[in-house]
């Protein structure tokens, strides 16, 4: 069984910073991928970044220059970095972990961006 846990969501002031962490965990041994995404009320889910075992990363164009993706493969964690963050980032964050066979998804954690 495999388990994927992200942490670090809240409350944050326009211009202000978060960062998310999600861990996996488990029967899960080769990780290709990681990735963060995110869902906001009466929206579909969309990727927002996403980094490979050997480091190649893609970015939304909505997140560019202003979210950081970073992952440590022996701690099978993956991190989002969010500065400059504005109302319209305002949505729930789900964890992606990519193995050969299948995806898995965490629960999401809350960014709720707002004076």
């Amino acid at each position: 069984q495999v388990q994927v846990v992200e942490s670090g969501g809240g409350l944050v002031q326009p211009g202000g910073s978060l960062r998310l962490s999600c861990a996996a965990s488990g029967s899960i041994f080769s990780i290709p991928a990681m990735a963060w995404y995110r869902q906001a009320p009466g929206k579909q889910r969309d990727l927002v970044a996403r980094i490979t075992s050997g480091g190649r990363i893609n970015y939304a164009d909505f997140v560019k220059g202003r979210f950081t993706i970073s992952r440590d493969n022996a701690k099978k964690t993956v991190y989002l970095q969010m500065n400059s963050l504005k109302p319209e980032d305002t949505a729930v964050y789900y964890c992606n972990v990519e193995d050969s066979i299948r995806t898995y998804w965490g629960q999401g954690t809350q960014v709720t961006v707002s004076s």
